[in-house]
């Protein structure tokens, strides 16, 4: 009889999840190695023997975090509608970050600096939002730099999920927040007033002028203006 494997799978697994939840809850720095081994029920000896040691580690978690993100967004199906597209990609990418949120974290910083220089190949949790963009621009639905508007939706998503992470929203005012975020988009693909400003931000974007949009009524100033704006919002 053979001599059991000490360095197996199971052991590599437990010092990836226990890696992953001290890296989310403190600096890189702050990470000992021995800790890290004790948390995962292992020596030190296995995270040089599976990992090569402790940055090795850490790069085996942001891999895990790129391509578990990369593989949620390529499973949107593309349709016929690019800016639907992009609704369901900033979906999602919402998701993943929800039920994912050790990863989320540590691949898009918090108490980490965000690094965003790794390479990545062709598993870019970016290009499918990326995609979408350029068809959109292509389609004459957009109009502006696709990076530009890739990272203004992102401020927008990333702001929103880290805020839910942090407890900031319950369920129900968390999800009403991202459905308002789905007006413009729907407003837009229906050739009606749209501004995707509001859901994108200023940055880049600038949204083709659709000729079914009317003209709002001028504004008269009075004892109303209070409800007006109370209305708008």
């Amino acid at each position: 009889m053979g001599r059991p494997r000490m360095n197996d799978e199971t052991v590599k697994e437990r010092l990836m999840e226990c890696a992953t939840e001290m890296l989310a809850t403190r600096p890189r720095e702050a990470v000992a190695l021995r800790a890290l081994a004790t948390a995962a029920g292992t020596s030190t000896t296995a995270v040089y023997s599976l990992f090569g040691g402790k940055d090795g580690l850490i790069g085996e978690v942001r891999n895990r975090a790129v391509a578990g993100l990369f593989q949620e967004v390529s499973a949107v199906p593309t349709s016929e509608d690019p800016l639907a597209d992009l609704y369901a990609l900033a979906a999602a990418y919402r998701r993943w970050g929800r039920e994912h949120g050790h990863l989320y974290t540590v691949l898009f910083g918090g108490v980490q600096s965000f690094d965003p220089s790794g390479a990545v190949g062709t598993s870019d949790p970016i290009r499918p939002l990326l995609t979408a963009i350029d068809r959109a621009v292509t389609g004459s639905v957009l109009a502006g730099e696709p990076t530009f508007i890739a990272l203004s939706l992102w401020v927008t998503l990333h702001g929103l999920v880290t805020l839910e992470l942090a407890g900031a929203f319950d369920a129900a005012t968390a999800e009403a927040t991202f459905r308002r975020r789905r007006l413009p988009f729907r407003q837009l693909t229906n050739a009606r007033v749209g501004c995707l400003e509001s859901a994108l931000g200023p940055v880049g974007l600038h949204v083709v002028p659709c000729p079914h949009r009317r003209a709002l009524p001028p504004r008269t100033s009075g004892a109303n203006d209070g409800q007006r704006d109370s209305a708008d919002q």
